[in-house]
């Protein structure tokens, strides 16, 4: 597994000392409670799980939780979970307020409504990615994609109704693009396969349609057939394997979430002061240190809800899906 305004709050009445008269003294004024983001309720950063913590990883928490503190005046502590799975439960606990969830993560904290998604890592220049499904050229299938304007000619529920009673070929039983999407995809067209094979790797997947005997089809991240680990193998790989259809791309990367629990004006403080972060030096580093995260972008819960779809769609247990 893989191992975030302020409300006023105010404590109950306390009794009032009795009166030396009949006359009943006032009850005194109720002292507030801390209000979240105070030295006595810190807002808690959660660094990236771990089940073997890392002086670097702990270093540059600390930049991080520094760097907020001083851009928004909340007091911030950091902690770190040994899973990723033990993190959501801290979401929903309160134990964790601003952290960076997987996708699965996310989705499972996010059935939970305890966070809302702020920030989206980007790669190459995008916030998701997509899936495609390929097949051999020699296998019979017709192809629903025109890679001339890079566009799908007919709808999923026509494109894959051909791979009805067809053998697939996986990445593994966690990848989004190499199983869990196409697999809600397949589901969601009313399409029935025969078991798949498991083939570590997508360029695995790749080549064992190349091979065209090991399984009629095969889905992969857009595009595997170019890796370079198949060029030098497979020269005439792009002419041999095509593209059956291709789904959007709603697969996202890991994201920054905050709390539900925090007022939604804290939360957007927090927002900008990891955009704010982002664009100094050591705050860069301290980021990718953490979280692996070279870049971040505004991202809107909204944004998740095609992934949510397909991932319902598969039928798998999200739970399952967590990485160890």
């Amino acid at each position: 597994m893989f191992t975030p305004v302020q409300l006023q709050l105010t404590s109950g009445t306390p009794t009032p000392s009795p009166a030396p008269t009949q006359t009943p003294t006032p009850a005194p004024t109720p002292l507030p409670t801390s209000e979240p983001g105070t030295k006595t309720n810190p807002l808690i950063l959660a660094l990236a799980p771990s089940p073997r913590p890392d002086d670097a990883v702990a270093a540059a928490g600390q930049v991080i939780a520094a760097f907020i503190e001083k851009q928004t005046g909340f007091s911030i502590v950091i902690v770190q979970n040994t899973s990723e799975s033990e993190l959501v439960e801290a979401l929903v606990k309160g134990n964790a307020h601003i952290a960076s969830l997987s996708p699965y993560g996310y989705v499972l904290a996010r059935e939970n409504n305890s966070v809302e998604a702020v920030l989206a890592s980007v790669r190459n220049g995008e916030l998701f990615y997509g899936t495609q499904f390929i097949a051999n050229r020699e296998s019979g299938f017709t192809s629903y994609f025109d890679s001339a304007r890079d566009e799908n000619t007919a709808e999923a529920v026509v494109a894959l109704k051909q791979f009805q009673d067809k053998k697939p070929c996986w990445s593994d039983s966690a990848s989004p693009s190499g199983y869990v999407v196409p697999l809600g995809l397949l589901m969601q067209s009313q399409v029935e396969t025969r078991s798949g094979a498991f083939i570590e790797g997508q360029p695995s997947v790749v080549r064992a349609v190349y091979a065209d005997n090991i399984c009629d089809f095969g889905a992969t991240f857009i595009d595997a057939r170019q890796s370079p680990v198949l060029e030098a193998d497979y020269p005439d790989v792009m002419d041999k394997v095509h593209v059956i259809w291709r789904a959007p791309q709603i697969i996202p990367y890991e994201n920054i979430s905050i709390s539900n629990r925090l007022p939604i004006e804290m939360r957007r403080v927090i927002q900008r002061a990891f955009i704010d972060l982002m664009l100094t030096p050591e705050g860069k580093t301290a980021v990718q240190t953490v979280y692996g995260l070279d870049e971040l972008q505004i991202v809107e819960d909204t944004a998740y809800d095609s992934f949510v779809l397909y991932l319902q769609a598969s039928g798998l247990e999200l739970q399952d899906l967590f990485k160890e």
